[in-house]
This record gives structure tokens, sequence and C-alpha cells, in this order.
């Protein structure tokens, strides 16, 4: 079929619609990891103690740090692409809100990958919350009700002392060729992350004490790779049909990361190039490194497995599915 004119220009708006972060105002929020050089060693993972024992119901902040008593409205965060906002509880301790599709596969995904010894944020779901002088919202208030009432909510605890001081690269960091790095990214292909960008990606230092490297950003998980245009984001069935491990060798595997957008993003090249890129990071990685990241998974329960996904608010039939995808792919890694 031959396209008219008029129906490139239909095509190229498209991609340009949905392909922000070409546009130069989303560039500049990525901080150069280079421009910063604040105390204490680069970390990226930590021997966790007792895996067997962690509890995924609370994740790494644990009972003690669950929102609740009262918050109250501050100011709407307009970063990213998704609706947030910002408040804070009667306590003083300051949270961000994330309303939508994502708010309750981020929730999950921190505590399954914090529970094999990497940093992620203390986040916490609640399917309802009353916020004191709730303003109005540009994105996401068909979330919120005439009295403050918000449905789904995704609340990320501001840790005092800690400070976002740059982004990494997937291909660039202090990390590349470790086991500790290669077991994060087979963490990605287990969840399904179809978002992969520089800029979800943060380095925060702790006080000058660490220079702590995690995914910030693990909202777009437990879908179906590779479908950024319908956005396959907590979709139990698209992420019980999807496959783990594309090729195995004699000396590494392939993982499963399809975050290349449709042929027609080749009109906005760089973001095309950028999320193409990502496929290469995921082959090769050598055996002993996936069977390292699965025999750590492996001293998971089924019940905190689950509780990880009742962490996220999935009804009783989602959490079962779930639950059953991710000891399938746990099982894979350690019959390599």
């Amino acid at each position: 079929m031959i396209l008219k004119v008029r129906d490139w220009a239909i095509v190229l708006a498209l991609a340009l619609c949905l392909a922000p972060s070409v546009h130069a105002k989303d560039l500049r929020r990525i901080v150069p990891a280079a421009k910063h050089r604040a105390g204490g060693a680069p970390v990226l993972w930590q021997k966790p103690d007792n895996i067997s024992s962690r509890s995924l119901l609370y994740g790494p902040g644990g009972k003690a740090h669950q929102p609740k008593g009262t918050f109250k409205f501050i100011e709407e965060d307009f970063g990213g692409s998704k609706p947030k906002f910002k408040v804070e509880d009667d306590k003083g301790i300051r949270w961000k809100i994330k309303l939508g599709y994502e708010a309750q596969p981020e929730t999950t995904a921190t505590r399954l990958v914090w529970a094999v010894g990497y940093f992620t944020d203390e986040d916490y779901y609640l399917p309802e919350l009353w916020v004191q002088g709730m303003k109005k919202l540009s994105r996401g208030q068909e979330f919120v009700s005439a009295d403050g009432k918000i449905r789904g909510a995704r609340l990320e605890r501001h840790i005092k002392g800690e400070k976002k001081i740059g982004n990494w690269s997937w291909f660039k960091n202090p990390f590349v060729g470790t086991k500790e790095f290669n077991g994060l990214k087979i963490m990605m292909a287990l969840i399904n992350n179809n978002d992969l960008k520089t800029e979800n990606n943060s380095i925060y230092d702790e006080e000058g004490l660490e220079r702590r490297y995690i995914v910030s950003d693990l909202g777009s998980s437990f879908g179906k790779t590779g479908n950024i245009v319908t956005h396959s984001v907590g979709n139990w069935p698209d992420y019980m049909n999807s496959r783990f491990i594309r090729r195995i060798r004699a000396e590494d595997v392939d993982f499963i990361v399809d975050t290349r957008p449709p042929f027609l993003f080749v009109f906005a090249l760089p973001y095309y190039i950028d999320r193409t890129r990502i496929h290469g990071a995921f082959k090769h990685i050598p055996r002993q490194d996936a069977k390292w990241i699965g025999e750590l998974l492996s001293q998971l329960s089924e019940q905190q497995i689950k509780d990880a996904f009742r962490a996220g608010g999935f009804t009783p039939q989602q959490v079962d599915g779930y639950a059953g995808k991710v000891r399938e792919r746990i099982a894979e890694l350690n019959r390599l």
C-alpha cells in the first residue's frame, strides 16, 4: 500500500506525539552522572539478609514506614508523563503520589527487585485515601473525587538525607560486566519492564556515604513488552502470555526485553535508535550470572511472591496468576 502525503503527515505526527523523550525539554531533565562527584563509593547491590524472611507485603520501608494518618496537598509534580503530586502527612513526612495504571505494578516491582538485594524506592499502594486541601490537577483529575478522595494511589516516601545527583545509562556505568549488573537486567526482563530509559535510572547521594544506583521508575511492568502504543502495563493476560528467555547457548543467554517501537517511530530518529539499542544490553548474559540471580530468587516462598502482588492491590485471581508466572520464570533460570 502506498501512503499519500496526507497519510504520511498523520503517521509522523503520531510518532512525535507518542515519543516524548525526544523533546528537548525532556532531555534537559536528564542529569549527566559525570557532572556529579559526590562522596562515597558507587553501589548497585548489597547482599540481602535472610531473603526467605523478607516481608514483600511491606517492602523496603517495612510496616513501620507505611503511609497512615492524614495528608495535606503540597503541589503537583509535572515531571514525567504520569499524573503525580506531593503531599505531607501529620508527622511531617513527604510523599509523592502517582496515579493511573502504573501505580499497582510499580508497587509490586519494587518489592521483587528489593528482595534480592537491589535498591528501590519505598513504595506503597492505597486503593483510596483522602487529601486535605486537594487542588485540581492538570493530569489525573479523573482519579480525584470532589471531596478530595483519591482512587488507586502509589505513595513514594521521601527519604531524609537522600539527594538525587544524576542519571545512569544501561550502557555506561561502573558496574558493566558484573554479575550484579547482569542480575539487575534479568530482573527487568522478569518483570517485563518496557520503559528502560536513562531518565528512569537515578543516582542518589546517601549523605555522602555512598552513591546508590537504582531503577527509580518501575511502573511500566507486568504487561507485554514492545507495546508502548497500547501501554500494556499491569496487564495480567499479557504478562501470562509473554516469553522470558529468547535463546540459550553454551555460555550465555538472551532475554526478551522488546522496547523497540513500531517502525513509524523512525521519524523520531533519536527516540527510535535509543529504544532499539536497548535490545543488545539483554543479549549474551553469562549463564552463571543468570543462575546466580535465579538462586537468590528461589529463596522466596510462594507466599512472599504472592504478598508482593497483594501489596500492589491486585485481585486474588490476579495474585495467583502473576505469582505462578514469576515462579515459572525463576524455575527457568535455575534450569540453565
